[in-house]
């Protein structure tokens, strides 16, 4: 990797996460025929997922890249990522919740998860690239003190 993610992808993966998690906690807001109750459960759901999917976009790249990753945190943050789907999924599934409510948080809640993603990738690949620059930057200028 030699290039940083263009701003319009950066651009567009801080829109589409901030549209999601917006998105599905202004519906928890308004809604009135939810108990507060139900509404921290959805909330920590999605924090819970967010949270996930960026552990397994971490673990998936560390290994991509031959930083160690053990079998444990690989497998629990998979693990979280198809738990957290799967209570949103129960909890959508036994909500009195009109359907176009309940796609509606399934959506929302699947573009903050995919754009979490996004972000992470973004974040971790413009480090490196800054890293390397940094590095590059350093071997210049020493071969640069080093002439006459």
């Amino acid at each position: 990797m030699n290039q940083k993610p263009s701003n319009a992808f950066i651009g567009a993966s801080w829109v589409a996460l901030i549209a999601g998690v917006v998105s599905f906690c202004t519906g928890l807001w308004n809604t009135h025929n939810m108990f507060l109750n139900e509404k921290g459960y959805y909330f920590t759901v999605l924090m819970y997922g967010l949270f996930s999917a960026v552990s397994v976009q971490k673990a998936v790249r560390d290994q991509m890249e031959g930083i160690p990753v053990t079998n444990i945190y690989y497998g629990v943050s998979w693990f979280s990522t198809i738990l957290s789907l799967l209570l949103l999924v129960i909890g959508l599934w036994n909500a009195e919740l009109d359907r176009s409510e309940k796609g509606f948080y399934g959506m929302s809640f699947t573009l903050a998860l995919f754009a979490a993603v996004a972000v992470q990738k973004n974040i971790r690949d413009a480090a490196i690239i800054d890293r390397e620059n940094a590095k590059h930057a350093a071997h210049n200028e020493s071969l640069n003190n080093d002439q006459p």
